[in-house]
């Protein structure tokens, strides 16, 4: 299973399988147990020992953990979840103005919005046919568009860059 985790905000790729724990390009043996009776885990990777204590945060796949005493904020999604949260714009914050990007490869549906409009952070500004499914991409900060560069009908890559906001 593929999953994408942040931790202090910096995205990470891991990978579970029968060969162990796959970070990057890092492959590991590992092995997390409960220690019984208490919040505490032990988390084995090769020959280093790690105590572990989560605390889930209010979102689905937040989490503080506190490892060997330090603390870390970790979001871990599966690659579908991480894609869906991208997608939808959820927990965008207003940075002053942002290109919007095609997340995945995909074909744009439909574009809601013309040069010279206003937009604010999360309004929904192209819908793109991704994985068998249609998202709505949404703007992750306010500002006016200045550039369309798609149309209905157009197929695009990762990447692209779908309209530009000043």
């Amino acid at each position: 299973m593929k999953y994408v985790v942040s931790v202090n905000g910096e995205r990470l790729e891991v990978a579970t399988g029968a060969d162990g724990l796959r970070i990057g390009e890092l492959t590991v043996d590992a092995r997390l147990v409960d220690v019984d009776g208490t919040p505490v885990k032990v988390l084995t990777m090769g020959t280093a020992v790690h105590r572990i204590v989560m605390q889930r945060g209010e979102r689905r796949g937040e989490y503080a953990l506190w490892i060997d005493g330090h603390r870390y904020e970790v979001e871990a999604l599966d690659e579908r979840a991480r894609a869906i949260r991208d997608l939808s714009g959820e927990g965008a914050r207003a940075t002053g103005p942002a290109p919007l990007l095609a997340p995945m490869p995909g074909m744009i549906v439909r574009v809601n919005v013309q040069v010279g409009d206003a937009v604010q952070p999360g309004a929904a500004v192209v819908v793109m046919e991704a994985m068998k499914m249609e998202n709505e991409l949404r703007a992750q900060s306010a500002g006016t568009v200045s550039a369309v560069r798609v149309q209905a009908g157009a197929a695009v890559e990762k990447g692209a860059i779908l309209v530009e906001l000043s």
